[in-house]
């Protein structure tokens, strides 16, 4: 093989080296991007969540009061 194949071989494997490069690098960047969307997703539903679990609180605080109040009237009504 003479120097100048040798040359173009060379030159042959780095092209193509740093075309699968590039290529890793364009698809890590789709994946990070993606990655990056997802985690938006999640932070938006666990927000949504988390004032669910809020709501959801005071209704279970509302519901005890108004039980405790009736319990109190059934208490009275056995006093009398």
């Amino acid at each position: 093989m003479s120097a100048v194949e040798q040359e173009t071989d060379s030159l042959s494997s780095l092209e193509n080296r740093i075309q699968k490069a590039v290529q890793l690098v364009a698809r890590l960047r789709s994946e990070k991007d993606a990655a990056l969307e997802q985690a938006a997703v999640a932070q938006s539903e666990a927000a949504r969540l988390a004032d669910e679990v809020r709501m959801l609180q005071a209704e279970k605080k509302q519901v005890r009061q108004r039980i405790e109040k009736l319990l109190g009237q059934i208490d009275q009504l056995s006093e009398a």
